[in-house]
This record gives C-alpha cells, structure tokens and sequence, in this order.
C-alpha cells in the first residue's frame, strides 16, 4: 500500500477536498491517502471553518494556520510531527513561491517523493524571500502540475521547471452537485424577487477590475433583448456593482454571501453565465472555476480569451474578445433569442464537464502521475 499526504490551505474548502477523497476511492487497495488543510483559514471572501464531506473516504488532519489574511506568508503549525510519518509521497496544493508551499518542501523526508501544483500562467520573477522560496520548492521537487496548459507553458523551458516530470491536470467540478435543475433555478429567482418571464444574465465570482465586470455592465446597457442580470461573489468592485443596481433596481440582483454549497441553485437560475476577464501586465485568467461548474450545470457559457480560458472553453461556449462591450452585447443579444442555440451549449457545456472534469476523472490523473513516480524509483504497491 501506498502512503499518499496531499497537503493544501485550499483543503479547508469540502469541495477541494474532493480531490483527496475521489484519489482514496480510486486508489483503495492500492493508495492510503490522508489530506491535511487548515482547521480554519480567512478566505478571500469570508472566513471558512474546515468544511465536512459526507462520506469522505481520506483520512483529514486539520492543521492550525498562522498569518491566513496574507496567502503569501500563511504558514503551517504543526507540521513537522505529521510529515514525520512514513510518506512515499508529498503531494503540495500550494504555490512553490509562498511560505506554505517552502515549509512543506522543507519539512519533506528524503525518502519520500515530492510533487508541488501551480496555477501561475505568467512568467514572473519574485523578489526575495519569495523567490528564495521557488528555489527551495524546485530543489526539492520531483515533479509538478500545471493547473492548466498555459500554466504549462509558461514554465516549461525553465530549466528548473523543465528537468521534472510534469503534467497537465486541471481543478475538477462535483457534476452532480453541479448539475440542471429547473425546480431550484425557479425557487432561487422567486427568493431574488423575480418570476421566469425574462431570462438573467450571471456573473460569478471576485468582485475585482481584471474579472471585466464593467465590459459586462457595458454590454447589458447596450442589449435589445429585455434582461435580468445576477452577480454572485464579493470583492471591491462592489460598489460599481451597487451603483448598477440602483439604476436598475427591478432587473439587477447581488449576492455577496453565498457560501460554495449555495452556488449551484444561484448558477440554476442563470440563463447565461458570463466570464469577461481581461489580461492586465500582472494577471490572465487561470483558469475560471466558474466555468466548469457553469459548464456542469448546463449553463450555456460566453467568456473572454483571456488566459487559460480557451483551453477550458474549447468548444462548449462562446469566446469573445476583451474588453468590447459590443461585441458581447451582440453576442448576448444573439444567444438570448436563440433557443436552440442555448439548449446545444447547454448539452456541450455538461458533456465537456463530464468527460473532462468530473472529479473521479481528475483523481485518477493525479494517481497515474503518482505511480508513474514511484514506478521509477522501484517503490512497491
């Protein structure tokens, strides 16, 4: 039996956790696998006490966590005692420049194999400590994942990166958490005020410039199509987001506290799911949690081509070009008033979601890489 620690501040969430859980039932009989995530973490939205999953088949060690309002400098306690244990694999769900992700890579045994994860899809140099950090994160490696193809990309020629096994395994999505369901979209609009005359047009996500939610306030001022519009998250655009509102009180809804388990009955009451993101000189898109879990629901989905988006798209949904409210207006207007068009991004979207990002698939992914590891180095199943 194999001894697997996946180890992330992300894990707080159940539905990250997902992913230790769906590799302890793909790997039973073959993988014993434990999840370590903070017994309670700040949030970038709200604070967040560690989530239960019902059933979860993986051992979870809650770990105090200092320094959680700064994601760069959070820290461990506690977590030498329990990466003393016998490892065959470390597999760390943080960035290999912040704190965390050097603590882990420091406190690794020997013996032990050590895969770190990223979702940085740009080419940047930190200053120190941060960069001291990577250094120790890639000295100790012995492979990584890229969260998506441009992430890949973007370190694949650096020699660090470029000397380690590497793969291409994005985030997965609960498909039947996040699935249709016409009953809880109408009952989630009746608590919005609204009844099913017109369709909503839905954001979700941080509330911040680089999400392009003034190219969508844009876009929704310009449609024909009579609309209501939703937008589910948090963060300091809020204010543009209320002024909005007040100018359309009857059509504009905002929800700044949905927890992650309210999530599917908000994107259930969508009738399009919009992700306008822009590229700026320090961020693109990485890669939209949104959308699969748009996707899963059978939203039909219209999103920009910043980053790793196209790569999560492909052809399940419309892609726009940046920062042009007319083309997204014309596109709106177009798929508002085309039935058919909905119904086969619909099915795409959820058929693209299925094959690709359903959790059980991504857990194996993650598995195979594992073994393929260990296999090198003769380590008995």
């Amino acid at each position: 039996m194999r001894r697997l620690l996946s180890i992330g501040h992300s894990y707080v969430v159940g539905q990250n956790r997902r992913l230790a859980h769906e590799m302890a039932v793909a790997g039973a009989g073959r993988w014993d696998v434990t999840a370590a995530a903070p017994d309670a973490l700040h949030g970038d939205l709200r604070p967040i006490v560690l989530e239960p999953i019902a059933g979860e088949q993986c051992r979870v060690v809650p770990l105090k966590v200092r320094l959680d309002r700064h994601p760069h400098v959070m820290w461990y306690r506690g977590l030498r005692p329990l990466l003393r244990e016998r490892w065959d694999l470390v597999h760390c769900w943080q960035e290999p420049y912040v704190a965390a992700g050097a603590q882990v890579a420091s406190a690794v045994a020997d013996d032990a194999q050590f895969v770190f994860a990223t979702f940085q899809n740009m080419a940047k140099r930190y200053p120190p400590p941060f960069s001291w950090m990577e250094r120790r994160v890639l000295g100790r490696a012995d492979g990584w994942i890229a969260f998506g193809h441009t992430v890949h990309a973007t370190h694949a020629g650096r020699r660090a990166y470029a000397g380690r096994p590497s793969r291409i395994i994005p985030p997965g999505v609960d498909i039947e958490r996040f699935a249709p369901d016409e009953a809880t979209g109408r009952r989630t609009r009746a608590t919005l005020g609204w009844d099913d005359t017109l369709p909503v047009v839905g954001f979700l996500g941080r509330f911040v410039p680089e999400k392009g939610l003034d190219v969508l306030i844009a876009a929704l001022e310009r449609l024909r199509h009579p609309w209501r519009a939703l937008f589910v998250g948090a963060g300091p655009e809020s204010a543009r987001l209320h002024a909005f509102a007040a100018a359309y009180p009857s059509a504009v809804r905002l929800v700044t506290d949905a927890a992650h388990d309210d999530v599917p009955a908000y994107l259930n009451a969508m009738t399009v799911l919009c992700a306008p993101s822009r590229t700026t000189n320090r961020w693109r898109e990485q890669f939209g949690r949104m959308l699969i879990e748009g996707m899963a629901t059978g939203v039909p989905v219209l999103a920009s081509r910043s980053g790793e988006i196209p790569h999560v798209v492909e052809g399940a949904g419309v892609l726009l070009p940046e920062d042009d409210p007319g083309a997204w207006a014309n596109a709106l207007d177009a798929l508002l008033e085309d039935d058919a068009a909905r119904a086969t991004a619909s099915v795409r979207g959820r058929e693209r979601a299925r094959a690709h990002f359903a959790w059980p698939i991504v857990a194996r992914r993650h598995l195979e890489f594992f073994d393929e590891l260990l296999d090198r180095r003769g380590v008995g199943r």
